[in-house]
C-alpha cells in the first residue's frame, strides 16, 4: 500500500510542476510532466478497490497526452504509417472479447427477453438519434458531426461488461446484451449510419457491413470457438488477451489523436462536452426506461450501461477504413476516454449502493480482475 501513497504523492508534485511550467512559460517541459502526472496517477490508483477500475482510463490518459504534445511519434515510424495498425488491433480486442464470452451467452436472449428487447432498442434508438441531434446542435463540420452519429450507432462495448461487474448489476444480462448488440452491428450500424450519418456525410451501407463483418464477426467468432475448446487450458493466455485488448484499445485511441491534433485543439472542448452530455442521456435512458417497465434494479443498471457505453474501438476502425481517421475518427478517440471516466464514476456509486438482492455471476471477472 505504501507504494502506491508513493505514487500519488508524486502525481501531485507532477501535477504542481505541470502547472509552474505553464505559468513560467517552459512549455517544452509541460507535456513530459503531465504524462509522468498521469502515470503515477494510474499507479497510485491500483493501491485503492474503488479507484483501480480507472486506472485503465488513467493510462489512456497519459497516452492521449503523448500524442497531444508529440503527435510525430504517433503518426508513422520509418515511413510505416501507423493508422495501418488499427484494423489489426481492433480484430485482437474483438478476438479477446469472444474468449470472454460464449455461445451460451446468445441464448440469454432466451432467458432475459424482455430486459434484452429494452436494452437493444435504447441501444439501437435512443443512442444514435441522441448523437444526431448533439452534433446538429454544435454545428461540428460534416465529418467530425458524421463522427458522432457513428459512435452512437455502435454496438455495446466491451468495457461495458467490466462496468455492471463493478457496479453489481445483472452480469449475465451486461454479456448476453454485448453479443446480441455485436451480433446486429453489421446490418443495424450501417443502416443508421446511412439514414442520421448521411445527413452529413456520404455513406457506404455494403461497404460498411463488409468492414465490421471483418473487424467484429470473423474475430468475434474465431474467439467464441477458443474459448469454446481451450478456454482454462491455456492460462497465461489467458490473462494475456484481456491486457492485449486494453493495450490495443489505448494504442488506437492514441494513434487517432496524434493524426487528428489540430483539429482537436479547436473542437476537443466541444467534444468533450458532447461525449458527457451524450453518455450521460444514455445511462439516465437505459435505467428509467428500465425502471418503466418493471424490471428488477440490479437489470436497470445493467441496461443503463449497456446503453450508455458504445464500442468506440468499432467506430474508429471504421473511420479508418473509409480513409477519415483525423476527421470521423476524432468523436471516438473522445468519446472512449469519458465513456470509461463516467462508467468507472457510475460504476464505482453502485458499487457502494448495492441492491437488497444480488445474484452472483462470474462472466467477465478475470477481465475486472485486469483492471
Amino acid at each position: 500500500m505504501k507504494i502506491y501513497k508513493i505514487a500519488l504523492s508524486l502525481a501531485a508534485i507532477c501535477l504542481i510542476a505541470a502547472i509552474l511550467t505553464i505559468i513560467m512559460g517552459a512549455s517544452a517541459l509541460t507535456g513530459p510532466m503531465l504524462v509522468a502526472f498521469f502515470i503515477m496517477l494510474a499507479i497510485g490508483f491500483r493501491g485503492y478497490v474503488m479507484l483501480k477500475g480507472s486506472s485503465f482510463t488513467v493510462i489512456i490518459f497519459a497516452a492521449t497526452t503523448a500524442a497531444m504534445f508529440y503527435p510525430e511519434l504517433f503518426t508513422q515510424w520509418n515511413g510505416f504509417k501507423l493508422a495501418s495498425l488499427i484494423t489489426p488491433l481492433l480484430q485482437l480486442i474483438m478476438f479477446g472479447m469472444g474468449t470472454e464470452i460464449g455461445f451460451k451467452d446468445f441464448a440469454g436472449v432466451f432467458k432475459m427477453p424482455k430486459a434484452v428487447m429494452i436494452g437493444l432498442l435504447g441501444h439501437y434508438t435512443f443512442m444514435p438519434l441522441a448523437g444526431f441531434t448533439l452534433a446538429s446542435v454544435f454545428k461540428f463540420p460534416p465529418e467530425i458531426a458524421a463522427g458522432v452519429v457513428l459512435v452512437g450507432s455502435m454496438p455495446c462495448g466491451m468495457a461495458s461488461n467490466v462496468m455492471s461487474y463493478l457496479a453489481k448489476a445483472n452480469l449475465a444480462l451486461s454479456v448476453t446484451l454485448t453479443a446480441v448488440s455485436t451480433l446486429l452491428s453489421p446490418l443495424l450500424s450501417p443502416l443508421l449510419m446511412k439514414l442520421l450519418g448521411g445527413q452529413f456525410i456520404q455513406v457506404n451501407t455494403i461497404a460498411m457491413m463488409w468492414d465490421i463483418v471483418q473487424m467484429v464477426i470473423i474475430p468475434l467468432f474465431a474467439g467464441l470457438i477458443f474459448n469454446h475448446f481451450f478456454k482454462g487450458k491455456v492460462k497465461w493466455l489467458d490473462k494475456a488477451l484481456p491486457l492485449a485488448s486494453m493495450f490495443g484499445i489505448a494504442f488506437i485511441i492514441v494513434i487517432i489523436v496524434a493524426s487528428g491534433r489540430n483539429s482537436l485543439l479547436t473542437i476537443g472542448p466541444a467534444l468533450i462536452v458532447c461525449a458527457a452530455i451524450h453518455n450521460t442521456s444514455g445511462y439516465l435512458f437505459g435505467y428509467w426506461m428500465g425502471r418503466l417497465f418493471r424490471l428488477g434494479e440490479r437489470d436497470a443498471r445493467t441496461i443503463a450501461i449497456e446503453v450508455g457505453m458504445q464500442n468506440s474501438g468499432l467506430a474508429s476502425g471504421l473511420a479508418k477504413a473509409v480513409g477519415k481517421t483525423a476527421t470521423l475518427g476524432l468523436a471516438p478517440a473522445i468519446f472512449g476516454p469519458i465513456m470509461n471516466i463516467s462508467g468507472s464514476i457510475l460504476a464505482s456509486f453502485w458499487h457502494r449502493h448495492p441492491p437488497a438482492v444480488r445474484e452472483p455471476g462470474k462472466v467477465g471477472a478475470g477481465v475486472a480482475e485486469v483492471l
